[in-house]
């Protein structure tokens, strides 16, 4: 199994630098990438500038995730109770004065 190497911008731009010198495949072939990569770079790079070759998954802080997490659940609870809330206050309304529980 192979794994999936990340480049720093300034490698990206270093190989890109390194492609438009000796050529694609020359590049591809010293560094064990494929053409498809350098030619996506260089695409982006003329596209966005520096800013298209920072990475496309940024990584989030797992604690960062968790309190996320977190937010939603309590979003959830909160939502829950408010309807259950409507629902009850509707009930109120709808039952007539004499007949209520004291």
């Amino acid at each position: 199994m192979t794994t999936r190497r990340s480049f720093s911008i300034e490698e990206k731009l270093a190989l890109l630098h390194e492609a438009e010198e000796i050529g694609i495949t020359e590049t591809c072939r010293r560094h064990d990438l494929s053409s498809s990569v350098i030619r996506r770079w260089k695409r982006k790079f003329q596209d966005e500038g520096v800013e298209g070759l920072k990475p496309g998954y940024p990584r989030i802080d797992p604690q960062v995730r968790r309190l996320e997490e977190e937010n939603r659940r309590l979003k959830k609870i909160i939502g829950d109770l408010q309807l259950e809330l409507e629902i009850k206050s509707e009930l109120l309304k709808k039952t007539p004065i004499g007949t209520r529980r004291k």
